[in-house]
């Protein structure tokens, strides 16, 4: 018989891991897009030599250290829960995990905070063309680090490479751990995620400071900048969730059986608009759909099969969850597009005379990109149990023996914590928005000179 104390450990560690990576990721999706955006303000200004770029280099530069600080710190929290809290997690496959993290560490991490310094403090001591290195460097480093983590996770969720010694995990191939089946589309993905993220921030911040009045020629390229991007990015996206489905169907069929919703195996799948999902009577209850819509996308035929749940013996995600998950960042996604291209629209048509709807839209979405990222982080990793590596490791063999209400004082403790670090979070980035005040035609001494 199953020990209670232990389903409670297990419940709460799951809670606290996914507390943990939930608050974690908003901050690398943000400085991930936004390194790389600062590379451009810089380039834009070098070219273009309007110093206009140079101060929407230098606003962004401040929210970019801010979202930098916080996700390293909430990153190496999370760290230490594989040994606290999922033991069985580094017994089973630590020797593929631990040298995965360790790469990122050695790679991306260092190189970061070699070169973040200079980034944040050495414009005006170093000469131009050394600053802009560090700043790519820095991006650089950003875009290595999701590399190896996201290598990492796309192995737990379809792992090759490997061979099981004696309970244990040992490779065989590092590249086909490294590039298993899932790691490319996840990869692309996640960093078009990204992307998309930065994109509406800056756009949302922008439009912000623009109906507090600061129609400064910084504020007009950074809404521009934000827009076009997000306009080119999310059917960017669109094509890449596309194949990423037909991947996952591939290799990972018991993940599209809940996103689906589909119980036993059929042909001719509607595509679900809204159900909800009775796992007691394993059918839909209310179920709205389009005709032969999941079939279509997940096959590219009418009548494609796709698996039920009841073919799982060792069981499946909680469907309702994946269910719904799926759907919000797929609607979060559409409405992506629809603001987007309205307002590349707009901005086509209107140079500066922006309606005031329209701007109080555009910041609402602000943090868009953080809905839609969360809501696939979901999915992915709830699509994914009762495995937390998939036909290797089951999540209830990983965790470890720490007392239920140890955990749930440190849960507590996260969880406030973390409430505390996203309000401020949000507080400041509108705070420095409010505080921005700069004009066309001036541009203080402060700026000429490089100073800070």
């Amino acid at each position: 018989m199953t020990d209670p104390a232990l389903l409670d450990a297990l419940m709460l560690s799951r809670i606290q891991f996914a507390a943990n990576i939930s608050f974690h990721i908003l901050f690398p999706t943000i400085s991930m897009g936004l390194a790389w955006l600062m590379v451009f303000f810089k380039i834009r200004h070098h070219v273009t030599g309007d110093d206009g770029w140079l101060l929407v280099y230098r606003f962004w530069l401040k929210i970019f250290a801010l979202t930098f600080a916080i996700g390293v710190v909430t990153g190496i929290t999370m760290s230490f829960q594989f040994g606290t809290n999922w033991p069985g997690y580094m017994n089973t496959v630590g020797n593929i995990a631990g040298p995965l993290l360790a790469y990122e560490v050695l790679t991306a991490f260092f190189l970061e905070a070699g070169f973040l310094g200079i980034m944040l403090f050495g414009r005006g001591r170093v000469s131009e063309s050394i600053h802009t290195m560090a700043c790519l460097l820095v991006a650089i480093g950003t875009s290595i680090s999701a590399f190896w983590i996201l290598a990492l996770n796309s192995w737990m969720q379809t792992p090759t490479g490997f061979e099981m010694i004696d309970g244990r995990a040992h490779v065989i191939s590092w590249m086909e751990v490294i590039f298993n089946p899932s790691m490319p589309y996840r990869l692309t993905h996640m960093l078009i995620a990204s992307g998309l993220t930065t994109s509406f921030l800056i756009a949302g911040v922008s439009a912000y400071r623009w109906l507090r009045g600061d129609h400064g020629s910084d504020v007009r390229m950074a809404l521009r900048t934000g827009v076009v991007l997000a306009a080119m990015l999310i059917p960017v996206q669109i094509m890449v969730g596309d194949a990423h489905g037909i991947n996952t169907l591939e290799h990972q069929p018991a993940k599209i059986a809940a996103i689906e919703a589909v119980w036993t195996r059929e042909a001719s799948v509607p595509l679900l608009l809204f159900a909800m999902p009775n796992e007691a009577e394993k059918r839909n209850d209310y179920a709205i759909g389009v005709p032969y819509g999941a079939s279509l996308i997940l096959t590219h035929s009418l009548d494609g099969e796709l698996p039920g749940l009841d073919e799982f013996p060792a069981g499946h995600a909680p469907v309702a969850a994946v269910f719904w998950s799926f759907r919000v960042m797929v609607g979060m996604g559409m409405l992506m597009l629809a603001m987007a291209w309205g307002w590349a629209f707009l901005l086509w048509r209107r140079k500066d005379n922006y309606p005031r709807l329209a701007l109080q839209g555009l910041v609402a979405m602000t943090f868009s990109g953080w809905v839609a990222t969360l809501a696939g982080w979901y999915v992915t990793e709830m699509g994914r149990q009762p495995w937390l590596v998939t036909n290797v490791l089951l999540t209830k063999d990983a965790v470890g023996a720490v007392p239920a209400a140890t955990i749930f004082g440190s849960l507590t403790m996260y969880l406030l914590m973390y409430a505390f670090l996203m309000a401020a979070y949000v507080s400041v980035v509108f705070y420095l928005a409010q505080k921005a005040q700069h004009s066309d035609d001036h541009v203080d001494n402060n700026i000429a000179t490089g100073g800070h």
